[in-house]
């Protein structure tokens, strides 16, 4: 098949954050299941004047590459609703990949699903949300590892480093990686945020690997508790033994103790930090044991088959985009000399307050929080407000 991958290729559009989880692994795994794929980069803010240039240029690439399927991995309002029907139009499936439904599920998924051939979710708690909603189309997926990653765990670890951390310095993971140094156990962290920043995708592996202990949290955003991760599948199919923060439905995909170790709190955090480093034999099984089970079950090739098969794809010649009901839709996404005025007066105050950065950023989210309650899936069409007025705050 013919699939146009519609997502960023750094995190949040950011190269000072790497390489984003989507472009390292979706990309190599579809080209692995021998499909033709193409990549457009949504995310990133820099290659357009607005939101309009942005779905434009999508829809000349999906007239371009013709695809079989669309598939998307959204944000928020980068790709309109008014753009993903377009797409459908042409005889093109698109199917979209949800990160975060703990937390997003109430303000995002629930208002755009159904605009979708297939919404896969990664939460499992919202497969019930969105049988209570009467959402038909949702599937159950998750987080998994890049065949790129798989290497046998090593013997041996004598790396110098004795515990590892791999990601942004968020929430509170500064803290609780501070308990652990304070109970006398190296630590070394990496990504946005941390002093030794970010480090490049494809030297992930060797660092899970050879680490002694890999350690991982399960926060998920919006203070909305624990959510699994991916690095929950990576640290085993590189090799790694996972130390990770409890997190619903986890015992699904490893057995706790057995495959991997989960922590409850900062003392078993602790207890359990050392315990894995003062027994060389019980890590090397562990690590053993879960890098099977990865191999098994856990593959972005398996997940990625599975969603493809779901959708049901039949191939069949392309129709043209209708662009003159696009061009209707960026018309809707002007915003006018008033709406203009309407964003002075929300950024001047929070600007004030919070800093010429922080401030548009924070007058946006006032915004947004106000338009998805009054407005509904209305705020992620062309007409939505947080999109017209915050085009590189969104």
């Amino acid at each position: 098949m013919r699939i146009l991958c519609v997502f960023g290729r750094h995190n949040y559009g950011d190269p000072v954050r790497g390489e984003g989880l989507e472009y390292t692994h979706f990309l190599p795994a579809l080209n692995a299941l021998g499909h033709d794929v193409f990549f457009f980069e949504s995310f990133s803010r820099a290659g357009h004047a607005n939101f309009a240039s942005l779905n434009r240029s999508l829809l000349q690439e999906v007239e371009r590459f013709q695809p079989d399927v669309v598939f998307t991995v959204l944000m928020l309002a980068e790709v309109w609703l008014d753009t993903i029907e377009l797409i459908r139009r042409t005889g093109c499936k698109v199917m979209n990949w949800s990160t975060d439904d703990s937390w997003k599920y109430r303000e995002f998924s629930r208002l755009i699903a159904t605009d979708f051939d297939l919404y896969a979710t990664t939460c499992p708690d919202a497969m019930g949300w969105y049988k209570r909603d009467g959402i038909q189309n949702a599937v159950l997926t998750q987080w998994a590892a890049s065949s790129s990653y798989l290497a046998t765990p090593k013997s041996v670890r004598k790396s110098g480093m004795k515990v590892c951390f791999i990601g942004s310095a968020y929430g509170n993971r500064s803290p609780r990686v501070d308990v652990l140094r304070a109970a006398g156990i190296e630590v070394e962290c990496f990504g946005h945020g941390w002093p030794n920043g970010s480090v490049a995708a494809d030297h992930i592996p060797e660092l899970l690997r050879d680490a002694e202990v890999c350690l991982n949290f399960s926060e998920a955003g919006g203070g909305s508790g624990q959510q699994i991760k991916a690095r929950i599948f990576e640290v085993p199919a590189a090799g790694g033994v996972l130390l990770t923060e409890s997190a619903p439905h986890l015992e699904d995909y490893f057995l706790p103790g057995r495959e991997i170790m989960v922590f409850r709190d900062d003392g078993e955090m602790v207890s359990m930090a050392w315990d894995l480093l003062n027994d060389p034999q019980k890590r090397e099984a562990m690590a053993q044991a879960a890098h099977e089970r990865v191999i098994r079950e856990h593959t972005y090739e398996q997940r990625l088959r599975m969603l493809l098969d779901r959708l049901e794809v039949q191939v069949q010649a392309p129709q043209r985009v209708d662009w003159p009901e696009f061009e209707r839709c960026a018309i809707r996404h002007h915003t006018g000399w008033w709406l203009t005025f309407l964003r002075v007066l929300m950024v001047l105050p929070c600007v004030l307050v919070w800093g010429k950065v922080r401030g548009p950023r924070a007058a946006r989210r006032a915004l947004f929080e106000l338009c998805w309650r009054l407005a509904g899936r209305h705020t992620y069409t062309a007409a939505g407000w947080p999109g017209r007025l915050f085009y590189h705050e969104s």
